[in-house]
Formats: structure tokens, sequence, C-alpha cells
């Protein structure tokens, strides 16, 4: 007997393809309906998190961006730190800042969740304030010693030359040049 050739589209009776088709529909809708129900529930629980706010019961605490302008020296008696150096690494994608402790006492404002660390490029006015794996120090604070906040550089808005506002504690430092 000599194969027998089928056009395309052409479904010879009985092959049963029209219930296999129709299940296979079902099963993609119902893949899509839980990926959309997981989608909601992860957007729902983040919306109620961000529309918190300031509720003393959230635990989150909105960032105050706005400080006063202070001198270098004025920096190191307010703050208790001495800025050491801004430096643009990992290929652009991240700001290195140093700084040295100075008074102890005074550099423990730096803890203070409403007051964030932060650079400000002075050209564009964008804030960079993510932490690179939401890391940042939170002992004591050891006269003499180095310390380093990196920041997360998206699409590489600071760069070496720019010229940055830096946020530490309470006050910012002005005009600070970055290498």
């Amino acid at each position: 007997m000599l194969p027998t050739r089928i056009r395309p589209g052409f479904r010879l009776q009985g092959d049963g393809g029209g219930g296999r088709r129709w299940w296979r529909v079902g099963g993609a809708a119902t893949g899509v309906a839980l990926v959309l129900i997981i989608l909601l529930a992860f957007w729902w629980l983040n919306r109620s998190d961000a529309d918190s706010g300031n509720d003393p019961t959230s635990g989150t605490v909105e960032p105050i961006w706005d400080r006063p302008a202070v001198g270098a020296d004025e920096l190191a008696q307010r703050s208790g730190v001495r800025i050491t150096q801004v430096a643009v690494t990992g290929n652009g994608g991240l700001v290195d800042l140093r700084f040295q402790v100075v008074d102890p006492q005074a550099a423990n404002s730096l803890h203070d969740p409403a007051l964030p660390p932060g650079l400000i490029d002075e050209q564009t006015g964008l804030v960079v304030h993510d932490l690179l794996m939401n890391h940042a120090h939170t002992g004591l604070y050891h006269q003499g010693e180095t310390y380093y906040l990196v920041f997360e550089n998206p699409d590489n808005w600071i760069r070496p030359g720019s010229e940055v506002t830096v946020l530490l504690g309470a006050v910012e430092a002005r005009h600070i040049t970055v290498q």
C-alpha cells in the first residue's frame, strides 16, 4: 500500500486533534491566569508598603533630601566625617564614596533612616541614593577609620569630573569633584 499524502490543514476524521487542542488552549489559559494572579498579589503587597509612607507602624520613614549646605570644615563638625574620595568605579556603574571619621559621636547621625546618604549630580539635579546591595555600615564608628558607601550609578549619570553634592547625615557638602 502506498503512503497517503495529506494536505496541510487537512485532518482525517476521528484523529482526535480537536479535543487535544482545546485541552492545550485551556491549559495555557490556566497558566496565564495563574501568572497574572501571582503578579497581582506581588503588586498589591508592594503597593501597600509604598502607600504606608511615614506610618509609625510600617517601619518605613520618608527620606529628607533637602539639607543645609556646609563647607568641608563644617561637614566634619556637624556630621563627624571628612570626605576623602568620590570616584566612579565598576565601568561607570558605581560611585565609591569614602569618608574618614573625625568624631564618632557626631558620625552616628549617619545611621538616621530619615537622612540616608546620597549624591546629587549638580548639572542635572539627579539624586543617586541606591546603595550597592543595600550595604551600609550599621555599627559604631571609630575615630580615624575610613568607611565607604558604594552607590549604584544608573545610566552612568555621575561621571569623572562631575561636581556632586554629597548628602551625609543632617548636612550636604556641595561642589565635590568626582574622580
